[in-house]
């Protein structure tokens, strides 16, 4: 009802495969988790506007979700909740140590585990719905540059490597290694912004859930099942924030969430220093607790300098665009046939030569229809605007739209609603490299960037 005020809840659940060894994605291999270190959720935060509209936020420990998934989850909230569509934004955080759910390269989802996800991850939305109350809503902005870095670096004049189609003029290397004599300098900046929507108690104060937000890809390292970084911040605040402390007893439980921003072309790698220290490699545990703590702390400054309201509007806009597939031609996929005779797979049943790892997906790709929709969103509440796009989005993109927004702050959120590849732009497409490279992992026209970039700022 208009002048009633705003609401907040937060829900979550645990979506962890119970199934072992079960497939994991974030390799260009298919590899198998044989247990857990930390299970995977999906955490939801809703919040409801003055007028209204409500919006529904669900960050999932996966490291892409395919748009039928997404889809079949939003089935299932709005016949549970009535909450329109466009206010429904399901994303990925992006770990590379959780189950399968998108096939990409060799890494194919358990069908069964796929089933059984939209209702599970569904309770996580439906949950934060029903513990909406009257509630206080803002926003804040901190920054932690100490963990983040472009991963892409110009080739040096006179270098080369050869690209997987056998192509030796790109002019970008992702990952080039620590103080690596081929390459030169980054090829672009990074967003050192950690963004946060928060949400209170109006009748007792109390935390009720957080939506915080990192251009950082991830962390990694972990042989089993991990939400990775991004589950240890979401303790850390818990804890940062006193929700852990029974101060929640007996009321539903503060949740945090943590969002993966534009980090496409971002890792957490310095590759213009020495490589990382022997202790780091031996446990990659501490170093997933040393960034989470770093975004943690940032995320706490934001929270304390959060302009607490309890009347915002709260807007939502969806839109489908359709983009073209850059298919491989008929000669390409004769090629690509070729290659894998030639590079035939090893004996756990996985290519291993780069050339036929591509080839495959080349073949994949032939099977693409022309065209595939790209579902983006754009949420207002209050002065604050959240885009969603469903790539692993440049930086680029991100601080473009950061800079043009009409209300006062902004951030995106990738991986969200879908999974449609990469999203480099322009420029970086004649660059060349990994994330440009023709896969199921990165297959959208070199245009795409420029017309979602049109299509969000439509939505202002």
């Amino acid at each position: 009802m208009a002048g009633a005020g705003m609401k907040a809840g937060a829900g979550m659940a645990d979506i962890s495969p119970t199934v072992f060894p079960a497939p994991v994605n974030g390799s260009m291999s298919g590899n198998f988790a044989k247990g857990i270190t930390d299970p995977m959720h999906a955490r939801s935060l809703a919040v409801a506007g003055e007028g209204g509209g409500e919006v529904i936020f669900c960050v999932v420990d996966a490291c892409m979700i395919p748009l039928e998934v997404c889809e079949a989850v939003k089935d299932v909230v709005v016949a549970k909740t009535g909450v329109k569509r466009e206010g429904l934004l399901i994303s990925a955080t992006h770990t590379h140590s959780a189950a399968t759910m998108a096939a990409v390269f060799q890494s194919d989802p358990d069908p069964e585990y796929v089933k059984a996800l939209p209702p599970r991850i569904a309770a996580a939305m439906i949950a934060a719905h029903e513990n909406l109350e009257e509630a206080e809503v803002g926003w804040g902005f901190a920054s932690d540059p100490t963990q983040v870095f472009n991963r892409r670096w110009f080739v040096k004049e006179g270098q080369a490597y050869e690209n997987p189609f056998g192509v030796l003029t790109d002019q970008a290397k992702m990952n080039p290694g620590n103080v690596s004599k081929g390459v030169s300098v980054p090829t672009g900046p990074v967003d050192q912004d950690v963004a946060i929507l928060a949400a209170r108690s109006k009748v007792d104060g109390r935390p009720l859930g957080l939506l915080a937000n990192y251009s950082l890809h991830y962390v990694g390292g972990l042989p089993a099942i991990s939400a990775d970084y991004f589950g240890v911040f979401c303790g850390l605040m818990t804890e940062k924030l006193g929700a852990a402390d029974g101060r929640n007893a007996g009321k539903p439980a503060f949740v945090a969430a943590l969002s993966n921003g534009t980090s496409g072309n971002i890792n957490n790698i310095n590759y213009g220093v020495p490589a990382l220290s022997l202790r780091r490699k031996a446990d990659p545990g501490s170093r997933i607790r040393e960034v989470a703590e770093s975004v943690a702390k940032a995320a706490l400054e934001a929270w304390e300098s959060v302009v607490w309201k309890a009347h915002s509007e709260v807007v939502s806009e969806e839109a489908d665009l359709q983009l073209v597939v850059r298919n491989p031609t008929a000669d390409e996929v004769d090629q690509a046939r070729k290659w894998l005779v030639e590079f035939p797979k090893d004996a756990t049943g996985n290519y291993r030569d780069k050339k036929a790892v591509y080839a495959n997906e080349s073949v994949k790709l032939a099977d693409y229809p022309d065209t595939m929709p790209v579902k983006l969103q754009m949420h207002r509440i209050g002065d604050l605007t959240v885009g969603a796009i469903p790539c692993e989005v440049f930086v680029e993109i991100g601080l473009e739209l950061k800079k043009t927004t009409p209300a006062t702050r902004h951030f995106t959120i990738s991986l969200a609603n879908g999974y449609n590849g990469y999203l480099p732009t322009e420029e970086h497409h004649a660059l060349g490299g990994y994330e440009t490279w023709r896969a199921r992992s990165s297959y959208l026209e070199v245009e795409a960037a420029s017309k979602i970039l049109a299509a969000l700022k439509g939505m202002w």
